[in-house]
């Protein structure tokens, strides 16, 4: 038996629609286990003596870390959860840091919907803001998803 996916079809996405994800709270834990996973063991998101002298003041997350929960995030919510086909791409900034007790989620609006029957649905264009618990934009870019057709 199998059960209709949760997610977004391709033809559900409409420019202008607006996708809001559950919020999470980044952790040491967080940061300890991406630096072992990633091999990044910059002393910025590791060493608190050394952050304590930086420009942050304090240690910080891996920018990619950020980005890797909100991808969690974005699952989390369930748009593209059996839907998707395929993360196409991204161009992504990083606009402020990310601390160790911030909760952050992001906030997607559909800028691009384009056919690609040949692959078996159409590409989504999102542009993506991550936002902390004071409103302040800490990553932001966009997302380019290859979602299902209904037809497929």
């Amino acid at each position: 038996m199998t059960s209709e996916p949760r997610g977004m079809y391709f033809e559900e996405f409409e420019i202008g629609m607006k996708i809001v994800t559950p919020a999470r709270t980044i952790t040491e834990a967080d940061i300890v286990n991406f630096a072992g996973l990633s091999g990044d063991f910059n002393a910025l998101h590791t060493d608190a003596e050394f952050a304590k002298e930086t420009m942050f003041g304090k240690r910080i997350a891996h920018g990619l870390l950020v980005l890797s929960v909100v991808s969690g995030l974005a699952a989390r919510q369930g748009f593209i959860e059996g839907t998707a086909l395929a993360f196409r791409g991204l161009e992504w900034r990083f606009s402020a840091p990310v601390f160790i007790g911030d909760t952050i989620h992001m906030v997607g609006e559909i800028v691009d919907v384009k056919p690609v029957p040949r692959l078996g649905g159409g590409q989504v264009k999102m542009k993506a803001t991550v936002l902390n618990q004071d409103g302040t934009v800490v990553h932001k870019g966009e997302w380019y998803l290859l979602m299902k057709s209904k037809a497929a």
